[in-house]
């Protein structure tokens, strides 16, 4: 039949070398989709055999391929360890720390290239979307470093015989729900995250990559966000919040914002358990050149700084502790914590910026709780680690400290801790600038109850040597114009009532009202402080500064005796007065009664 359309040369060959070639390959696209699928399964499940050396087995119920568009839908797609090859593994010291199990209900291939595939032995793919996935992780630590194995062939080398190269452009799960099991502590840690998206990009296994160390599980980059995480921990006495968390592994960072670890309730809490209250808000936490893979594998953290920015840690003594049942107190100190951390830990430089320290303590006599602050506290810290071979190097870790002591004078200190020795040796040396003492009274009214009426700090200077048994060291108090109030307990009121003929007593003949004094003469403190067995680190560092003070406001250990001695005969006489008040107070009454008797 004649085709009268064809009026033109150039329409005629448009339609042999165009037209024609189209309609072929659309009425060939049918069979030639239902002929790729069980290639396309076939060959998937290789991959993921051979890669995982049999130990993970993927499956699929349906597959869409469509040749034109080069898109490829699986549907009902799981991957699932192999408990039997993961228990042969586990038995020959083998098995990885992480198991996966993924499923999804449908799952969109773009810009595939199944003629590669075939023909060259490619698997060439542009984008892999994966919608509201289901993912189950579950940690196990079976060994803390890599294991010999048999094989030691690349990913590459294990499917080098079934295909040359695998690339996929971007892989993309939205919305993931994540079920994280952790069975290396002593109780099992659930976590279950929402709002999680991870993005993988120009993933590629081939001869060239196989080695490539600056790409994870062969991706170039792999992100993975988090919003709002909120959980508690194990003993149910903190509760976690995470706003956002970003982690790339091409830039090795880990960012986090609006982080909270906040304890329940003090009544709830020390109804619980004889352990300190502690607190911790962070605005910002940035950790650089985070060792990603190794934290997955074998829980190390490994980073070249830690970077945490606007924030506040607080701090609060168990008011209820039970001496007959408290056990050495040497486990509070930072070295002491340090080592005993249930993971491998090694950070070069910690930053801290504008972070508020608040530390509480309630006082038995008092029944007060007392508040010492720093504010606006920035620190940096030295050589955090418990790694046995970074110890080896470098024993000490440095911490420099600048902050606004009860948001007033600038303080700096330094500690410098021993990470190696059981007996936890330490020092710490700093210098407080000029303050107004009255703005001491929140901790000093309920603490020591004493109230400072009166006084300006010029300079306040600490140089302390330290282990768990004794604190020893020199203390200079620099001050003007000292008076204070002694307090006591009015339990009728809730509230402390001022001594008063002792508080007189001690401003007129005890309290040295300036140091250096009139004649410029300087007292300085030699303190050795031994550390009670019950008393924590903190408690410690403060009452070994308190211990210094006291001489150099003229409460040296003679002078307190000798205080001790007029007070006790000051309340001897005064209970004398009072009984001979009394005796005439009886004779007086004796003496009416015979008046009113009419015997007198």
């Amino acid at each position: 039949m004649k085709l009268n359309f064809l009026k033109h040369s150039w329409q005629k060959r448009l339609f042999k070398f165009v037209l024609i070639p189209v309609v072929v390959i659309l009425i060939l696209a049918i069979p030639v989709n239902r002929y790729w699928s069980p290639i396309l399964a076939s060959k998937v499940k290789d991959v993921v055999l051979s890669s995982s050396d049999s130990l993970y087995v993927a499956d699929f119920s349906d597959a869409e391929l469509h040749i034109l568009q080069g898109k490829i839908i699986l549907y009902n797609i799981t991957l699932k360890p192999d408990t039997a090859v993961y228990n042969k593994k586990k038995r020959l010291h083998l098995a990885p720390n992480t198991l996966f199990e993924l499923s999804v209900k449908r799952l969109v291939i773009n810009h595939a290239h199944p003629f590669s595939l075939y023909f060259q032995k490619k698997l060439n793919i542009g984008q892999i979307i994966l919608n509201e996935p289901k993912l189950k992780v579950t940690y196990q630590l079976n060994h803390t470093k890599d294991t010999v194995v048999k094989d030691h062939r690349t990913a590459w080398q294990r499917i080098s015989k079934s295909l040359k190269s695998i690339h996929v452009g971007s892989i993309l799960l939205n919305d993931v729900n994540l079920n994280y099991e952790d069975y290396s502590g002593n109780k099992v840690a659930i976590s279950k995250l929402k709002e999680l998206s991870l993005s993988a990009n120009d993933l590629l296994i081939d001869s060239a990559t196989q080695t490539d160390k600056s790409r994870l599980l062969y991706c170039k980059d792999i992100v993975t966000e988090l919003n709002n995480y909120t959980g508690e921990t194990p003993s149910g006495l903190y509760s976690y919040k995470i706003k956002h968390l970003k982690l790339s592994t091409l830039t090795s960072q880990l960012n986090i914002e609006g982080l909270a670890l906040q304890p329940v309730k003090p009544g709830e809490f020390f109804g619980k358990t004889q352990k300190d209250r502690l607190g911790l808000l962070a605005d910002s936490v940035q950790l650089n050149n985070f060792d990603y893979l190794n934290y997955h594998k074998y829980r190390t953290i490994s980073a070249s700084s830690l970077k945490m920015a606007g924030g506040k840690i607080t701090a609060f003594t168990n008011p209820g502790k039970k001496k007959d049942t408290i056990t050495d107190q040497v486990k509070s100190f930072p070295n002491m914590q340090l080592r005993k951390l249930s993971l491998d830990l090694r950070i070069d430089t910690v930053n801290l910026h504008r972070f508020d320290v608040v530390y509480n303590e309630f006082n038995d006599k008092s029944q007060k709780t007392g508040t010492v602050e720093f504010d606006n506290t920035s620190a940096t810290v030295l050589n955090l680690t418990n790694n046995p071979s970074a110890v080896a190097k470098n024993n000490i870790t440095t911490i420099n400290i600048v902050s606004y002591f009860m948001n007033r004078g600038r303080l700096d200190a330094q500690f410098k801790f021993t990470l190696n020795d059981d007996n936890a040796p330490f020092s710490y040396k700093g210098s407080l600038g000029p303050m107004d003492l009255t703005k001491l009274n929140p901790a000093t009214m309920p603490l020591a109850m004493v109230k400072m009426t009166s006084g300006k700090v010029k300079k306040f200077s600490f140089d302390i040597d330290a282990n768990s048994k004794v604190f020893k060291g020199k203390i200079d108090f620099l001050y003007n114009d000292l008076k204070v109030v002694l307090l006591k307990p009015d339990t009728a009121n809730d509230r402390l009532r001022r001594k008063t003929i002792i508080s007189i007593f001690a401003n007129l003949f005890v309290i040295k009202h300036n140091n250096p004094d009139d004649k410029g003469k300087l007292t300085s403190s030699y303190v050795v402080f031994k550390r009670p067995k019950d008393f924590a680190f903190w408690k410690t560092v403060w009452k070994t500064l308190l211990t210094g003070i006291k001489p150099c406001i003229g409460l040296d250990e003679k002078t307190q005796k000798a205080t001790k001695d007029r007070i006790d005969e000051h309340n001897k006489n005064k209970a004398e007065r009072l009984k001979n008040k009394a005796e005439r107070q009886k004779r007086k009454a004796e003496k009416k009664k015979l008046m009113d008797a009419g015997k007198f």
